[in-house]
């Protein structure tokens, strides 16, 4: 039975890997959900519960980066209030609409609404691209927080 407990710690991890880049696979909480079974498996006594609670601070980091990358990268340029609201609105309607609009909601979020508080198409462009650009850094920032939720994990059962 222990096998088949620790086989389904490495899927949950190596699917919350995956689910880091695509859309509405939660893959820090797959992750977590994954280290957390290794935890409970050795009785918290290889992975301990620090450990434990470190990986979940880690976790609630990486859904503050879903939401807040889009809202920030347009806000980094300087965009209206409307328009980091309408990237936020943007992101939240974008995980029910697939890759796509996971990929494209925030933008035009964005972009529509700093379109509407300044009826300038060229400034309107400008803050959704800066809107996807913060959706890159905020990927990336995913991924660095899932492979160091894993390092964690696997530095904790070989000390």
């Amino acid at each position: 039975m222990t096998v088949v407990l620790w086989f389904l710690v490495v899927v949950l991890i190596v699917a919350g890997l995956a689910g880091t880049v695509l859309p509405v696979v939660p893959g820090a909480a797959l992750i977590f959900a994954g280290i957390l079974l290794g935890a409970w498996i050795g009785d918290f006594n290889e992975i301990g519960g620090w450990t434990v609670v470190l990986v979940g601070v880690l976790t609630l980091a990486s859904f503050a980066c879903d939401y807040l990358a889009a809202a920030l990268g347009a806000r980094r340029l300087g965009a209206s209030r409307e328009a980091v609201l309408g990237a936020a609105l943007g992101t939240v309607l974008g995980i029910f609409t697939g890759l796509w609009g996971l990929l494209f909601m925030p933008l035009v979020g964005a972009a529509l609404g700093e379109f509407l508080v300044l009826r300038d198409l060229s400034r309107a462009g400008q803050v959704g691209l800066a809107t996807g650009v913060g959706l890159l850094v905020g990927t990336a920032v995913k991924i660095a927080i899932a492979f160091t939720m894993v390092g964690l994990f696997v530095l904790a059962l070989l000390i």
